[in-house]
């Protein structure tokens, strides 16, 4: 109670029944994958003076709502009362009732306004495959036959989120592509999500929408986890960029990809240039240094860093050009700029298990090895295709110019 007030905006209202356990759920992981789960609950029915509570409380937090949500995980807690108590709360005041349900059936939770079972659910409560689109809408105009909802929403994990509502054709709203790391949670972040949107007044497109970029965001870590306003804005952005755009990446993404790399067991290389005129060079450094990690971050210097190394009339190219270019390659996995004089801030962020520089430095004189080495992780010096250099190639446009 008193963690969920301390929240700011959230007023608490938490029922406790000193007459039965918490549910635990104890997760077994090897490499990253889940292999099985044990819960250790009760979940008979609550009765008396604790179903009780939990209708006083559904009548005393209603008003000012604008949604209900109904998470039943078949624990006893949603019951026939509190289900009754809910529909007539939200009759009185307008509110839109949303139901996600573990039952076998959803016919008992009534009128509501929509309820969201995932694909398997929906299989399991229609007795019919929902494996392609055709047999998911077979499924969901069985499932409006069956219950008295206004509309169905499928969650079909890769293959976006299906809706049906009464009278009005199926729609399928496809996902956007993420790397997917743990997919516990997923389902609760989306009818968060997809509830809050509602909420706030937003159509049922907009909140569909909505959901999904949270419930990606969420699958993109391990284990059950939040979601921050900041990420979703992020989300946002990189879900309408070009592949290439969406690796120019900040201090604070840079951390939040690396974890979940790192998580995942991947090793993470480093290095770091101002990368002004792109040219072979560049690319066989890049492509080398690639082959001694999983992933390649890129510390790119700013304009202004640039022209304190560099002097004036550098960059040709400015941050963003050179930024797209390098993002393009294959061999790179993020580019995030910095305008230190060096990248020593980017290298303890990102924490990486290689440091990678050109072989014509030392390993004394890389930026970082210290810290590197400090942490278990190794340096490495590639090599340089000789002839090739921004300085060079400025000499001999410069030349041409001149002719």
């Amino acid at each position: 109670m008193s963690l969920v007030g301390a929240e700011s905006g959230i007023e608490g209202y938490l029922v406790t029944d000193t007459g039965r356990p918490t549910t635990l759920k104890v997760r077994y992981v090897s490499g990253q994958q889940q292999l099985l789960r044990v819960d250790l609950e009760e979940s008979r029915p609550v009765t008396g003076d604790c179903e009780q509570r939990l209708v006083r409380t559904v009548r005393d937090a209603i008003d000012g709502a604008g949604v209900i949500l109904l998470s039943d995980y078949g624990k006893g807690v949603v019951t026939d009362a509190l289900i009754a108590a809910c529909l007539e709360a939200a009759k009185a005041t307008g509110a839109k009732v949303v139901v996600d349900s573990k039952a076998r059936s959803f016919a008992r939770y009534g009128a509501v306004d929509l309820i969201k079972p995932n694909a398997l659910e929906l299989a399991h409560a229609t007795d019919l495959p929902t494996g392609t689109d055709a047999e998911v809408e077979a499924a969901l105009a069985r499932a409006l036959e069956l219950w008295d909802a206004k509309g169905v929403l499928v969650t079909r994990a890769a293959k976006g989120i299906t809706l049906a509502l009464r009278g009005q054709p199926v729609r399928h709203f496809p996902t956007v592509s993420r790397e997917v790391f743990d997919v516990s949670g997923a389902g609760d972040t989306t009818i968060a999500a997809l509830g809050l949107a509602l909420a706030a007044g937003a159509t049922l497109d907009e909140a569909i929408g909505f959901a999904q970029l949270a419930a990606g965001v969420a699958v993109g870590k391990v284990g059950t986890a939040t979601v921050s306003p900041e990420e979703l804005v992020e989300a946002a952005i990189t879900a309408h960029l070009a592949p290439a755009e969406a690796k120019v990446a900040t201090l604070q993404r840079l951390s939040d990809e690396v974890a979940r790399w790192r998580a995942k067991g991947l090793r993470v290389g480093f290095t770091n240039g101002c990368f002004d005129i792109l040219h072979k060079g560049h690319v066989a450094y890049l492509g080398q240094a690639r082959t001694w990690c999983d992933r390649l971050v890129v510390g790119l210097n700013s304009d202004a860093s640039v022209r304190a190394l560099k002097g004036e009339g550098r960059p040709v190219n400015d941050l963003e050009s050179r930024a797209l270019v390098l993002a393009g390659l294959g061999s790179v996995d993020l580019v995030v700029p910095f305008d230190e004089d060096t990248p020593l801030r980017l290298i303890e962020a990102a924490r990486p298990d290689v440091l990678i520089k050109g072989a014509d430095y030392t390993e004394a004189e890389v930026v970082g090895a210290r810290e590197v080495r400090s942490w278990g992780g190794e340096v490495k010096l590639a090599e340089i295709v000789e002839g090739y250099s921004t300085t060079a190639a400025i000499r001999r446009m410069s030349r041409k110019e001149e002719a």
